[in-house]
């Protein structure tokens, strides 16, 4: 399951997606659309490399671009199952596609935790679907190198979105220092998540890695669209106007809280990002929850089920803007009384 268009077409308004919704981003969205399809891009993507790799501060042999994080996932999982792994540690909530991707292989899927031995291992920060801090993350950071495996990578895809007042990159970045890939998908940070591409930054001495994964990667992974927008997420005034948003969905996010708390749902705590979890209040009762959510469905709201997660009986909520926040809390009081515990008048 995954947040965005669905048989029913393009949600009215997509709760279910964690994508900016402050954006489209207006620069890169023109970068974007003046992309020249004529011409294959460049097939090693030396200039996107070296953009890339002078914005993180790093080699840019060191940057693999990939075609989308799923894609990355897939074929970083290839790789550890071709060089031996047998098992693979995912967080107890999280992107069902590191374990998916491993079950394709025939891996088994363990609990990440900090003493994991897993050969590949997976952490997202922040979290996903709760958007808590990922204290694993900074864990791996303080061990010795030679005590980590084979394969360490931390899902950095909320990083950019991170609205607490902790500087937004410091949570992920704990781990430049440690042996561990980072996986940066700027689509989502951009509000531009239909161009799909991706790109990771590995390890200091991670050249054969690099090399390895290359090697897997089918022929021009990322076409003109995709190096436009990752080439716009490096400028600086793309990167203002980030920051610029974040201050529109904290107002947002303040605001859709308290919403879901005067419709009588409980709110997961914790989320540093532009999404969070809660309970509707359906008596617990998750066929009621199923049933609730086809009906906004139907009235052009989506969000999303949490069951997929683990959280059975949750949902998230991505955050957007007022005129969405009214329109769920006027679909929610419509739904019949067996799907809610009862009415909640307007603010």
């Amino acid at each position: 399951m995954h947040g965005g268009p669905d048989a029913l077409g393009v949600p009215v308004h997509d709760f279910s997606t964690n994508s900016n919704a402050a954006g489209p981003c207006e620069e890169a969205l023109h970068a974007v659309q003046s992309a020249d399809p004529r011409h294959y891009p460049d097939p090693g993507y030396a200039a996107l490399r070296e953009a890339l790799g002078a914005f993180h501060g790093v080699a840019p042999d060191r940057v693999v671009l990939a075609a989308s994080a799923s894609e990355f996932i897939h074929r970083v999982t290839a790789l550890a199952a071709q060089q031996g792994a047998r098992h693979v540690a995912v967080p107890l909530h999280g992107f069902g596609e590191y374990a998916r991707a491993a079950q394709a292989r025939g891996l088994a899927v363990e609990r990440l935790r900090a003493d994991s031995p897993a050969p590949l291992q997976w952490a997202c920060e922040p979290s996903s679907p709760l958007g808590q801090g990922e204290p694993v993350v900074r864990t791996w950071a303080a061990a010795a190198p030679a005590a980590a495996p084979a394969w360490r990578v931390v899902d950095c895809a909320y990083v950019p979105l991170r609205l607490d007042a902790a500087a937004p990159w410091s949570a992920a970045l704990v781990a430049h220092g440690a042996d561990c890939w980072q996986l940066w998908t700027p689509n989502k940070a951009l509000g531009m998540t239909g161009v799909r591409a991706a790109y990771a930054i590995a390890p200091a001495g991670g050249d054969a890695q690099v090399q390895a994964l290359d090697a897997l990667a089918p022929a021009w992974p990322v076409g003109a669209h995709g190096v436009a927008l990752l080439q716009a997420w490096v400028r600086p005034s793309v990167q203002r106007w980030r920051v610029y948003s974040l201050d529109t969905l904290r107002s947002w996010k303040a605001r859709q809280e308290a919403l879901c708390i005067d419709l009588g749902w409980s709110v997961h705590a914790g989320s540093l990002a532009n999404y969070f979890c809660a309970q509707p209040d359906t008596a617990g009762d998750l066929s009621a929850l199923q049933q609730a959510l086809a009906a906004l469905r139907r009235s052009g709201i989506k969000l999303r089920d949490c069951t997929s997660f683990g959280l059975a009986g949750s949902v998230r909520l991505g955050v957007l803007p007022p005129a969405a926040q009214d329109a769920l809390r006027a679909a929610w009081n419509a739904l019949p009384r067996e799907h809610r515990t009862m009415p909640v008048p307007s603010a």
